[in-house]
């Protein structure tokens, strides 16, 4: 697929600036959130925004390589287990989506289970788990592209709900090893810089999971970024790429969540311009390489708990300060208005 992504018009940056600097408050005194306010009202290029029926999607997939417990702590069924506990309001995600009043949807993208018709899950299967990259690609290029395809229409879907801003959880074992190699490959840091704990694993298993990881690496040739996601790339990380693409040119407020996602948000800077305008990091990860990834990405996060779970709960937690920015641009009142002398 082809997208349009502009850059943000910054018609308006001026004047939102000067609104935010006249609120009753010291300028720069609110940090970040300034920052953040300025960023949203200029993607929805207006000095009043609003958030609109907030969603998160989480897509779900899972991975050749977990078969061999190589790479990760837990067996691959984890994956369909975690899928029926989110249906079922069960897991950290519904927890604080529903804290927050944050729309929830769950997606299979490629489970390695057949779940027939289960209420509320969408079902954009591509295959039954990718195969397993140490021998072979993970998916086809065809694969690859109809996994960007449905994760931008399941977005389209959303956008065309009402929805304004949207963010991207997943679940698959040993995903965060496909999102190493991405992020190898796609910032050009060492492999064993890249590789974490993921799900739990004590030092001898991340030294391990480095070696692997590392002759991974080393045995494919790559040459375009299309095909580095084909290789290495789960087809929930795949389809996240395709979601965060569609919703940067649907010019939606994009919050991204921590290691896997951000590794699906590298796939996309590298695929289309722009698409960083429109992207707000939630949340500094407790994966080793999430802090690298963001500074490859020039991106400060929102908040850091020493979070590490995925999901999307980094997006969920720190959604409140996305709406604190909002609120405060829309409702602070100016010197002015307040009757307060500014010097």
């Amino acid at each position: 697929m082809n997208f349009t992504i502009t850059p943000l018009d910054k018609t308006l940056e001026n004047a939102i600036q000067h609104s935010i600097n006249l609120k009753t408050k010291p300028i720069g005194s609110l940090g970040y959130l300034e920052k953040t306010a300025l960023q949203i009202g200029l993607i929805q290029n207006t000095k009043t925004p609003s958030l609109e029926k907030p969603t998160i999607v989480v897509f779900a997939g899972d991975h050749g390589i977990a078969i061999k417990g190589e790479v990760n702590p837990f067996p691959q069924i984890v994956t369909q287990q975690m899928v029926f506990n989110f249906l079922n309001g069960g897991a950290a995600i519904n927890a604080f989506s529903n804290q927050n009043a944050i729309d929830l949807k769950i997606v299979d993208a490629g489970v390695n289970h057949d779940f027939g018709l289960i209420d509320g899950l969408i079902d954009a299967k591509i295959d039954y788990a990718t195969k397993n990259y140490e021998d072979e690609p993970a998916m086809t290029m065809e694969q690859c592209q109809l996994a960007i395809q449905k994760g931008a229409e399941i977005v389209t879907a959303t956008h065309n709900e009402g929805c304004n801003v949207i963010g991207f959880g997943e679940m698959g074992i040993s995903n965060s090893s496909s999102a190493a190699l991405l992020m190898s490959y796609f910032t050009a840091i060492p492999i064993a810089e890249c590789v974490g704990a993921g799900t739990g694993l004590q030092m001898e298993a991340i030294k391990q999971k480095k070696r692997v990881l590392e002759h991974v690496y080393s045995s494919h040739t790559i040459t375009s970024p299309l095909e580095a996601l084909a290789t290495f790339g789960g087809f929930e990380i795949v389809m996240i790429t395709g979601a965060i693409l569609k919703a940067a040119e649907l010019r939606m407020t994009v919050l991204v969540d921590g290691f896997i996602v951000t590794a699906a948000l590298l796939a996309a800077n590298a695929l289309e311009e722009n698409v960083l305008d429109y992207c707000i990091c939630a949340h500094n990860s407790d994966e080793q390489g999430h802090k690298k990834m963001l500074k490859h990405l020039d991106k400060k996060p929102l908040i850091d708990l020493g979070m590490r779970l995925g999901e999307g709960t980094g997006v969920a937690v720190a959604y409140p300060v996305i709406q604190s920015a909002v609120a405060f641009l829309n409702n602070m009142a100016s010197f002015e208005a307040a009757g307060v002398t500014a010097s």
